[in-house]
C-alpha cells in the first residue's frame, strides 16, 4: 500500500477516533472531575488532553512509514 492511501486511511482513522474520544472525556469530565480539587482537576485535564494520543500512536507510525518498493 502506497504512503499517500496509509495517510488518507489513517486520517479518516484518527478523526473518527477523535469524534468518539472528544465527547467521552467531555462528559468524564463533567461528571466526575468537576468534583474533584483544583490540583487534581489539573492533573486529570492534562492526562485526558494527551491520552488520545497513546492509541493513535501505532496508527500514526504506521501511515509515516516509507513505500516498499515490491
Amino acid at each position: 500500500m502506497r504512503r499517500r492511501t496509509r495517510s488518507l486511511i489513517g486520517t479518516i482513522t484518527m478523526l473518527a477516533f477523535v469524534v468518539v474520544y472528544a465527547p467521552l472525556a467531555m462528559a468524564l469530565a463533567d461528571s466526575r472531575i468537576s468534583q474533584t480539587p483544583a490540583p487534581v482537576q489539573a492533573v486529570l485535564y492534562c492526562i485526558l488532553g494527551i491520552a488520545w494520543i497513546i492509541p493513535l500512536m501505532p496508527l500514526i507510525s504506521w501511515m509515516q512509514r516509507p513505500d516498499s518498493d515490491a
